[in-house]
């Protein structure tokens, strides 16, 4: 099962949200090995009319043995078997990482701004774009959209230990065009977060190791959330007051349906419609 299983039997020594004083069953000090974010920003853009070469590409087979599979389901790529005829139509793209990759990186530090810089660099980003020939064939080229960056960071100072500077990316295309000679014209909407990182040892407070579940099998447990409902219907609020309860309420009666809303006095007065 997993830690948050309804069979899980000790949830208290599992990961999730803190009921109570949160250093209750605080018992050590830990140091443990991360990598610190020492600054971090985020931008969000729309490439227009952004140009991509395709440097390699694949040819898309779909393996589904029947008529029930949704789209995209049993898809997978083999090398081609011939090359694609054009016309070419554009169908999408879409980022293949979230992890972006850094070059031509230059790191100023500012002189009136004490602890920050300003950082230059380009981060490519991987694509996948998708494509069909005249013969109705579907393709997956590889290319890399690069965005060129140049913000403010706040910066770490000198240690033996150096810190480092890593992009979380994601992409997307609204359209595109095929121009020829293995290029793309597309719209690309793209998210890029620059982060300034450090491998360092940190003292945390600990609750102890986890208490790892036992796995919970699928095809054995298809019935247990079945089985976890109660027994017998429980009473509703209405069939409780009209049953004779010592609180008392107002019901508002429609066909067969009751609102009822419990009142601090000490009779109880119903009425019931019938269609």
């Amino acid at each position: 099962m997993s830690f948050y299983s309804f069979k899980n039997s000790n949830p208290s020594c599992c990961p999730g949200a803190i009921s109570g004083n949160a250093t209750d069953g605080l018992q050590e000090k830990v140091c443990v090995q991360v990598k610190r974010v020492y600054d971090s920003c985020l931008q969000q853009e729309q490439l227009n009319n952004q140009v991509v070469t395709i440097t390699s590409y694949a040819q898309v087979v779909n393996t589904c043995q029947c008529n029930t599979c949704g789209c995209g389901d049993n898809q997978e790529t083999q090398t081609p078997t011939s090359a694609p005829v054009a016309p070419i139509t554009f169908e999408s793209c879409r980022s293949t990482t979230t992890e972006g990759t850094i070059r031509n990186l230059t790191v100023e530090r500012l002189c009136d701004r004490p602890c920050f810089a300003r950082v230059r660099c380009t981060v490519d980003v991987p694509i996948d774009i998708l494509f069909v020939d005249s013969r109705c064939v579907e393709y997956i080229g590889k290319g890399v959209v690069s965005v060129n960056r140049d913000v403010l960071l706040s910066i770490p100072d000198e240690s033996i230990v150096p810190y480092t500077l890593e992009s979380m990316v994601s992409a997307i295309c609204v359209s595109g065009t095929y121009l020829g000679n293995n290029q793309f014209k597309m719209t690309i909407c793209v998210t890029i977060i620059l982060k300034v990182l450090a491998d360092v040892e940190i003292l945390i407070p600990s609750y102890g190791f986890c208490s790892i579940p036992p796995a919970e099998e699928f095809a054995e447990s298809v019935c247990d959330e079945f089985f976890s409902l109660p027994l017998f219907p429980p009473a509703s609020l209405c069939n409780q007051n009209l049953t004779g309860g010592t609180q008392a309420g107002t019901c508002t009666c429609a066909g067969n349906t009751c609102n009822c809303v419990r009142t601090p006095s000490t009779g109880f007065v119903s009425t019931n419609t019938t269609t």
